[in-house]
């Protein structure tokens, strides 16, 4: 009998097949892909939406005329104003402060006497050489009269003459010490503050007081060698300060330096100025203007028509087309410009603008090439060739 028993028969799961599972991949992937793609199309239509509707809306503009005005072309620079004639009042020897005859601020005329050192024995040393000085005097004469006797030789006349010019020489010394102890105004003008004390003792050279001559006062700046051929004496300058807004100063140039400076290639330039109220003071920092030449005419337009850009400055014209229905409508139009020298609000148009041209002053930012716009001058920005500035 066989008893043979075949082993039993394991099933083996069916897994899913591979192209299956890619179809669905692909499905997922298909369906991201179109929801993505309508997103951006949606964004598209608002943004669009919201365009239209922005140039849907006519911006409001002002608006000037470019005028054609007479333009003195200037050299402008700034300088250092310092006094006509300054200096750091000194005693030229040491000693103790005996006399102050000063105070502080005081205006002087030439030759006052400012302060004196204490003298010590100084007129007793001066006494004793005058005598020295009679004594040599007295003697030469006396020699000179037995001379003409032949009672003493021409020698002795000799010996007695060079002794008195010693003696006299010694007295002259001696008052020129004791004149270095008084310190004098050398030329009229105002006086600083008071820089020693009564009873002080000082060293040779300490500064006691400044004295200032203010009145003219010059003022020196440096212009580029390019302006040799347009500076020479006599020309007037206008000066202004920071200390003094809205002032100016009228002057004329004095001197021109006979040299370029190698290392700067500029040229010094001086400048007088009256100062009678003594609003200039030395080492105040000042500008400087000076015109060149004749004036000649120039296309002008307010400075808050230009835009500034590094790629060019322009500025929007305004001209006056047709629309669809035939009627007029007001467009701008972008146009780059050569700009020229500027004063106060104003600027000069060198190239691509023309007089009587409209260029828009405010709402520039709202603005692009071929914009219909609207005008309204109601508010208008400054075009003062000298704006005063104004404290608030």
């Amino acid at each position: 009998m066989n008893d043979y028993t075949p082993p039993p028969v394991t099933t083996i799961p069916r897994r899913p097949r591979t192209w299956l599972r890619y179809l669905v991949v692909l499905l997922l992937v298909g369906a991201v892909a179109g929801g993505l793609i309508k997103f951006q199309q949606f964004k598209a239509g608002i943004l669009k939406q919201v365009v239209a509707s922005i140039r849907s809306e006519i911006p409001t503009v002002a608006t000037a005329t470019a005028t054609m005005q007479p333009w003195q072309s200037n050299l402008t620079a700034v300088g250092t104003a310092r006094a006509s004639n300054g200096a750091d009042l000194a005693a030229e020897v040491g000693g103790v402060v005996d006399q102050i005859d000063f105070e502080s601020g005081q205006t002087v005329a030439a030759g006052t006497v400012l302060s004196r050192l204490r003298p010590n024995d100084d007129a007793a040393k001066l006494a004793q050489l005058q005598a020295a000085a009679d004594l040599a005097n007295v003697t030469l004469q006396r020699d000179q009269k037995q001379l003409t006797a032949h009672g003493v030789a021409q020698a002795t006349v000799d010996t007695d003459e060079a002794n008195l010019k010693v003696n006299r020489a010694q007295v002259a010394a001696q008052q020129a010490i004791m004149a270095e102890k008084i310190v004098r105004a050398p030329f009229a003008g105002r006086l600083g503050v008071r820089q020693v004390d009564l009873g002080q003792f000082i060293a040779a050279g300490t500064a006691i007081v400044t004295l200032q001559q203010l009145d003219p006062m010059f003022v020196d700046f440096y212009l580029p060698q390019q302006a040799v051929g347009q500076i020479a004496t006599g020309q007037t300058v206008e000066i202004t300060a920071d200390s003094w807004p809205g002032k100016s100063f009228q002057g004329k140039i004095v001197a021109v330096n006979p040299k370029i400076d190698a290392a700067s290639r500029m040229l010094q330039v001086r400048a007088s100025v009256p100062n009678a109220d003594g609003a200039l003071l030395p080492g105040m920092f000042v500008n400087v203007s000076t015109a060149t030449g004749e004036p000649k005419p120039l296309v002008t337009i307010p400075s808050a028509a230009v835009a500034y850009n590094p790629y060019g400055s322009l500025v929007y014209v305004v001209h006056v087309d047709k629309d669809a229905q035939g009627k007029d409508q007001q467009l701008v139009r972008q146009q780059f410009v050569a700009t020229g020298a500027s004063r106060g609000d104003q600027v000069s148009i060198l190239k691509g603008v023309a007089a009587n041209d409209q260029v828009v002053t405010a709402g520039q930012l709202k603005l692009h090439n071929g914009s219909i716009v609207k005008i309204d001058n109601a508010v208008q920005p400054t075009d003062n060739p000298a704006p005063v500035p104004r404290d608030h």
